[in-house]
């Protein structure tokens, strides 16, 4: 497919009362920038379908030390960079095309006393402004579904890993056909939709260099996360969500993710491959 302009999807994502969108959340739950956890922020932070859990199962797979200088490709507001970071004590480097993302996970950083192991800044992953072999781990969270050339964001990332570094992708992909319905969660028209299937994502991933060392779907993941978020919407207590990120376009845009993953359509996939 043709790519969208890179601008028009980072405009896609753009909210520039994050911040103070954030601090009213915090204080219906009774909670300050400086009695806030990463467990308060993450419904907000780990924008992705399963959440900090998933972060953590993709994270566990990358075999990461202390010693690691990781990259994290489309960062959001960092809640998977500081849950590694706080959890393996490595260092790690987001990049997001999204400013107001990148500006508000570097003050939620400061709150959770992780300014020093994660630095957050705006770009683009198709021309990573870092050094080749900066990296000794990467990984990509929900991403893929806005960037239409695969095999160049592979090559990209594979450019600035070190030999044998391991790469963790965790993407909405197409499984199967039918006519999608809009907006959805990373694109509000089919001009800005990348889905790809998860055999263009191996063939982009070898092409740029990497072995994929395993592959699952989380369709069972997705629908429980979804209903799981249902039972707490329904208790009222969501203070902190999505909702925070996409305001009134949330119901439908979810809605239609949920509808399009039930019916098989689409599906989250893990992969994880290793730089050769």
């Amino acid at each position: 497919m043709e790519a969208a302009p890179r601008s028009q999807v980072a405009d896609h994502y753009a909210r520039g009362t994050l911040i103070a969108d954030i601090r009213d959340g915090l204080a219906a739950m009774g909670k300050t920038e400086s009695t806030v956890t990463a467990e308060d922020l993450s419904p907000v932070d780990e924008f992705h379908i399963g959440g900090r859990a998933a972060t953590g199962e993709l994270a566990g797979q990358l075999a990461l030390t202390a010693k690691d200088r990781v990259l994290d490709i489309g960062c959001g507001l960092g809640g998977p960079a500081r849950q590694i970071a706080a959890r393996y004590g490595c260092h790690v480097n987001g990049i997001d095309l999204t400013r107001d993302y990148v500006e508000a996970g570097n003050v939620l950083s400061s709150w959770l006393h992780l300014e020093e192991r994660v630095s957050l800044r705006q770009g683009d992953a198709l021309a990573l402004p870092f050094a080749d072999g900066s990296f000794t781990a990467a990984y990509m969270l929900h991403v893929g579904m806005n960037v239409a050339d695969k095999s160049a964001l592979f090559s990209e990332i594979a450019r600035v890993l070190r030999a044998d570094a391991r790469f963790g992708v965790f993407d909405v992909m197409r499984t199967g056909a039918g006519e999608l319905s809009y907006p959805l969660p990373w694109a509000s028209t089919a001009d800005t939709n990348a889905l790809a299937a998860p055999e263009q994502y191996r063939d982009a991933l070898s092409a740029a260099g990497f072995e994929i060392l395993s592959e699952r779907e989380r369709r069972d993941v997705a629908l429980d996360h979804f209903a799981r978020q249902r039972a707490q919407a329904a208790t009222g207590q969501a203070a902190l969500g999505v909702q925070t990120l996409m305001g009134a376009r949330r119901p439908q845009m979810v809605r239609n993710m949920i509808e399009s993953i039930s019916a098989g359509q689409l599906a989250p996939i893990e992969i994880i491959a290793r730089r050769r």
